[in-house]
């Protein structure tokens, strides 16, 4: 498949409910886990029995350079803090020509926390605001 496009340098969109809140430049921790059980057999010696119990999914965090798209998130975290609601997510990763191509739908999301950005002025990068997110698990995944 090597006219099928692919994630590099991507952009990730991301909305929660109603609420579009802008591009970010990097994602982190979008998985799952599978929890695991040990069970001894008596008399089975040869192996202990791994029994799946419950699947464990592990924040997002996203960031981005600081833009205006900041007051996006800062609307979401103030309705949030009034009333905390669990809405379903979207996380749309876009290619180089900022088309989608994979979209994660989000079971019941809510934020973990908000980072702004660090200024110092002896370094020359962007400042950035970092996002962290929790859900409930995927609804789907849709290309």
């Amino acid at each position: 498949m090597p006219d099928q496009p692919f994630a590099v340098s991507s952009h990730f969109q991301l909305s929660i409910g109603s609420h579009a809140l802008g591009s970010f430049t990097s994602c982190e921790g979008l998985g799952c886990a599978m929890d695991v059980e040990e069970r001894v057999e008596g008399g089975t010696n040869g192996h202990v029995w791994q029994l799946p119990t419950r699947l464990r999914y592990t924040n997002v965090v996203l960031s981005r350079p600081l833009s205006q798209e900041t007051v996006l998130i800062w609307a979401w975290l103030q309705q949030q803090v009034i009333e905390p609601v669990r809405l379903p997510g979207q996380l749309v990763a876009l290619g180089p020509d900022r088309r989608p191509i994979v979209r994660w739908l989000l079971d019941g999301v809510l934020p973990v926390r908000w980072t702004g950005p660090a200024f110092d002025v002896d370094q020359s990068q962007p400042a950035r605001e970092t996002l962290e997110i929790t859900h409930n698990g995927f609804l789907g995944i849709t290309v």
